[in-house]
């Protein structure tokens, strides 16, 4: 990370840039920063928001903003992400990723590199979306996760979204790796089960990346901990 040196003024506000490490959710690496913030300047309120969730399995881009520049957090999540997905062909879980276990099998030995190329292109521009029911969604009041942990039914409505890209970066052993470049709203978990059900077999992510939101790439991003302890040097 450049720039190292730079004093920065969290209650004015700031704008970071963050590599979310595998396994943390977004509330807790919002969290984090928020209580080292407030460690550092003595400080118990401090504004601390970020311009986009990534599911705990998901690493890659977040943006935070703290103080006044929390104001700027709806202007990023409108911004195009960037996101490099790798899916895994011939299994679900009902979680559509790997945080739940594998419930159903099925055949990949039809599918070819060629029925991969030709599936995933219709895939690209304005597409219909039914989100994951184990997801954030508000379904008269309640998180759509919560009906699906008590084990009730609950039917979700299709959202239009736009895929400006979607290309085929690899595919060996039922493991298929894509680029998509999206809108705001797409669950990859979903595209990643459309797209099994289009090549005639299931599919769950298997890993997932965001590679980019707006101009913001991953190497503009800070390592959690290094951010952390830049965050510490405020107060010297």
């Amino acid at each position: 990370m450049t720039d190292e040196e730079k004093q920065m003024d969290f209650i004015e506000g700031e704008i970071l840039y963050v590599k979310k490490p595998l396994l943390w959710t977004s509330f807790s690496v919002v969290n984090k920063v928020r209580w080292k913030i407030s460690q550092t300047l003595k400080q118990k309120k401090i504004k601390v928001g970020h311009a986009g969730t990534l599911d705990p399995l998901a690493t890659g881009v977040m943006i935070l903003c703290t103080g006044k520049a929390t104001k700027q957090i709806e202007s990023f999540q409108y911004q195009t992400k960037e996101y490099v997905a790798t899916l895994k062909l011939g299994s679900t879980t009902p979680s559509f990723d790997m945080e739940l276990p594998v419930d159903a099998h099925y055949p990949v030995d039809h599918i070819t590199r060629e029925m991969i190329d030709e599936v995933i292109a219709t895939f690209k521009g304005e597409i219909w979306q039914v989100p994951p029911v184990y997801s954030a969604v508000k379904v008269d009041g309640k998180r759509a996760y919560n009906y699906a942990r008590e084990g009730q039914e609950v039917e979700l409505k299709p959202k239009l979204l736009v895929i400006d890209e979607v290309e085929v970066l690899d595919f060996s052993d039922s493991l298929l790796k894509i680029r998509v470049v999206c809108s705001k709203g797409t669950y990859i978990r979903a595209l990643a089960r459309d797209i099994g059900l289009a090549l005639h077999t299931g599919a769950h992510l298997a890993a997932l990346e965001r590679t980019r939101i707006g101009d913001i790439r991953l190497e503009n991003c800070w390592e959690l901990d290094d951010l952390l302890k830049h965050i510490e040097k405020q107060a010297l």
